[in-house]
């Protein structure tokens, strides 16, 4: 046996140690900038149980990597955490994050490949559960662009995948497609893992079909996002970056194969594209890029996210006005009646000071000209 394999096994291994058996509960990976040290090492292999976190305590992470304040609501012992998980510096932050939720990605089938020095030397923690999902509370749109990975992406033909990308997708992972002569995308996929083993795919299967054509839109649009990303470069703004989403792919393996190793295998080629892609990430934000992996294995809705962004707005003065209910009625009287009140009191004020006015200026001014005459007289004399 030699050393890769070894170290193969010794990695899937210590992430199975990462979570306990009990229910509500999930994993996730923080991966490093390749120039730049944004996250803590990990002090050794194993996560005990007091290495865990609350999903909200792994929004924060993601709001501070952005650059933004955690939430107010982050408690005490939860800030004592991002302390253990983030690098001290508050003004040295990456503000840009691939976040991705991994479905029903359990930690005993995840695959960490010898070669990935991403997953092999990530900072990883255990999530507890306590709720199905947590916000990430970021400011408005002028200040973080979010692109999601989840949108439809169309293809070169259309909203299917063509044999010639199918082949561009197997060469990027270092394997072969062979295409069928008589129906297009039936073809057989064939990847070689970091295990030694060899995936094979054939289109064919309904759920295979789904794992692949749910990879390669992930890579699609991951690829768009690079292209925002520089356009923005390219522009005056300089907004915080963060991709998120979610791949289902496992999930439709797991439905399929539940007691084969299919399903284990195309965890472990998921695992390998996110390194590559991550790879890419790095080469493209020249290492101001972190990623935020989430593996849970608990069943969700599609509709649903464990992380959920939210954008809130500044609100200006007038549209705190706009949104003020209409007035009713007593607040109307009120209002004028307190005008009238000012108005009355207002005159009243110049009434009187007309009438001081004119009493006490005119005996002034006739005291000022006896002075003025008795001077003449006196300079006369």
């Amino acid at each position: 046996m030699d050393f890769h394999y070894s170290f193969f096994l010794l990695s899937i291994l210590s992430f199975r140690s990462l979570q306990a058996t009990a229910d509500g509960t999930g994993s996730v990976f923080f991966l490093d900038s390749s120039i730049h040290q944004y996250f803590r090492p990990p002090l050794s292999d194993s996560i005990s149980e007091t290495d865990s976190m609350l999903l909200p305590e792994v929004g924060a992470a993601v709001s501070v990597l952005l650059g933004f304040a955690p939430p107010a609501t982050l408690s005490a012992a939860g800030s004592s955490r991002l302390n253990e998980v983030l690098m001290p510096n508050p003004f040295d932050r990456p503000r840009s994050v691939f976040m991705l939720d991994v479905r029903e990605a359990e930690d005993s089938q995840v695959m960490v490949q010898s070669a990935n020095a991403w997953f092999g030397s990530a900072l990883r923690s255990r999530v507890l559960m306590e709720s199905n999902k947590a916000d990430i509370q970021l400011p408005d749109e002028g200040e973080v662009s979010v692109v999601s990975l989840n949108e439809p992406l169309s293809f070169g033909s259309g909203v299917e995948l063509t044999d010639k990308e199918l082949s561009d997708f197997a060469s990027w992972l270092g394997g072969t497609y062979v295409a069928n002569a008589l129906k297009p995308m039936n073809g057989e996929l064939t990847i070689p893992l970091a295990s030694g083993a060899r995936l094979n795919l054939h289109m064919s299967k309904k759920a295979e079909r789904e794992f692949i054509t749910s990879l390669v839109s992930l890579i699609g649009n991951i690829r768009m996002a690079v292209e925002m990303h520089q356009d923005l470069s390219g522009s005056m703004r300089n907004p915080a970056e963060l991709i998120t989403g979610s791949f289902d792919g496992i999930k439709v393996l797991q439905e399929e194969y539940r007691t084969e190793g299919v399903a284990e295998q195309g965890q472990e080629l998921f695992f390998i594209s996110i390194s590559k892609i991550f790879d890419s990430l790095q080469a493209v934000y020249k290492g101001q890029i972190v990623g935020v992996i989430l593996c849970n294995g608990t069943p969700l809705p599609e509709s649903e996210t464990l992380l959920n962004v939210m954008i809130t707005s500044r609100p200006s003065a007038r549209w705190l006005e706009e949104t003020t209910g209409p007035p009713n009625s007593t607040t109307i009287a009120e209002i004028v009646l307190v005008r009238w009140t000012l108005a009355w009191i207002t005159g009243i004020i110049l009434v009187i000071a007309t009438l001081l006015g004119a009493y006490l200026v005119k005996p002034v001014v006739y005291s000022l000209r006896f002075y003025c005459l008795s001077m003449n007289g006196e300079s006369d004399s």
